[in-house]
């Protein structure tokens, strides 16, 4: 039995992660920053770290073949100077902490896999991204992401392969983005924010854990983008989503300019968005289930 290394196993991502690793009976560590509970389970085992201390309990690493990365500070929190910092600490000091104790410790690790984003990318309406595309940008997300990957690609010094899943959008009926688009429309105040022409890559969770797992079966390395065949704007998303829930869409847009108010600099998570590709994982052989955004929000909203 293979046992996987993960950091971020209570979140969105992860909690769907371990479902799939366990249901293909892999045994699991996973660390937390919370007090640790007792497992009668011999493969599901916690462990205690504090990336900003530089703690980490090196029992996590005992048999542990691959290392999945998912920890990292919600990105939709204010951008304040303290809350940037965090942001960027949770992601690149979590890393290095790993890197650290592997290295101290000589240990052997088959494998490496990071969680990123597709904030690497420049905004834009007419363009399409894929991984060749280097960024020059000098913007707080670009540069978090630039960042999180360098991180990241210091294991190639341990001769210790690292891939890098850049997250777009990810659907989950658990929570996350979506419920946060779908609460209004329930309650007959939905409405397109901004010009509604902001692409939106987004990704079913359960395509997005299955995308990890392919790349760790399959012992690939390398950037990949974790997103649908199908990116789509933000009013089409908003619309199927009301059609789906049989609710009206009365409301007028929500200004740009109001959402700049409301939400900061933050508020290009919403008023802004990337078209990126899914053609590399699709080369290497993965089979989306959801490669439809109707077939996706049906399967998650009904």
């Amino acid at each position: 039995m293979k046992k996987v290394l993960i950091t971020g196993a209570t979140g969105l991502i992860g909690q769907q992660l371990v479902k799939e690793l366990r249901r293909k009976n892999y045994a699991i560590n996973y660390l937390t920053t919370r007090e640790v509970r007792p497992s009668d389970d011999p493969n599901y085992q916690g462990f205690h770290w504090n990336p900003e201390l530089g703690e980490i309990n090196v029992e996590c690493f005992k048999d542990v073949s691959y290392i999945i990365n998912l920890a990292g500070a919600p990105i939709a929190q204010r951008w304040t100077a303290s809350n940037k910092k965090i942001i960027m600490d949770s992601r690149t000091n979590s890393v290095r902490l790993l890197y650290d104790s592997i290295k101290q410790n000589g240990l052997k690790i088959e494998h490496f896999i990071s969680a990123s984003a597709i904030g690497y990318y420049p905004y834009s309406e007419t363009r399409l991204y894929d991984e060749e595309y280097t960024s020059t940008m000098d913007s707080f997300i670009v540069n978090v992401v630039r960042e999180w990957e360098a991180s990241a690609d210091n294991f190639k010094q341990l001769n210790i392969p690292v891939a890098k899943i850049r997250i777009g959008m990810v659907l989950s009926d658990k929570g996350g983005v979506l419920s946060q688009l779908v609460k209004p429309i329930k309650s007959y105040v939905g409405a397109v924010l901004g010009s509604g022409n902001q692409w939106q890559s987004w990704i079913h969770i359960e395509d997005l854990a299955g995308i990890f797992i392919y790349l760790l079966e399959h012992h690939k390395d390398g950037v990949y983008n974790g997103v649908a065949p199908n990116p789509v704007t933000h009013k089409a998303m908003t619309k199927e989503i009301a059609r789906i829930l049989n609710k009206p869409l009365w409301l007028p847009k929500v200004p740009t300019g109001f959402l700049r108010l409301v939400l900061g600099k933050m508020h290009v998570l919403v008023t802004k968005g990337q078209r990126v590709n899914s053609k590399k994982i699709e080369s290497i052989g993965y089979e989306f289930k959801y490669f439809q955004l109707r077939n996706a929000l049906e399967n998650l909203l009904k």
